[in-house]
């Protein structure tokens, strides 16, 4: 059974920058494309940014140029640093796999004040 742990979350001001962190457990995660998603309140989840094991990236149009997607294989880690955040950057945070979903974690939750 996969695991996914995500942290580093919290309360910013608008322009500031968080780094949030992803563990996985349970999975060959080097193989594994993975992805940040999030939810803001009252929407639905959406895809952030992605991974390929290989370790090209992708971005949703809205926070290219501010947040940039890392992995550490031998730490089974995924990482997003956050800068320049924004009001409508808030939401709760999630890690999973780029693709085929693993069942998701916790999450955690980023809170942007203007």
């Amino acid at each position: 059974q996969v695991q996914l742990v995500e942290s580093g979350g919290g309360l910013v001001q608008a322009g500031g920058s968080l780094r949030l962190s992803c563990v996985a457990s349970g999975s060959i995660f080097s193989l594994d494309a993975m992805g940040w998603y999030r939810q803001a309140p009252g929407k639905q989840r959406e895809w952030v940014a992605g991974i390929a094991s290989g370790g090209s990236t992708s971005y949703v149009d809205s926070v290219k140029g501010r947040f940039t997607i890392s992995r550490d294989n031998a730490k089974n880690m995924v990482t997003l640093q956050m800068n320049s955040l924004k009001p409508e950057d808030t939401g709760v945070y999630y890690c999973n796999r780029w693709g085929l979903l693993f069942p998701w974690g916790q999450g955690t939750q980023v809170t942007v004040s203007s």
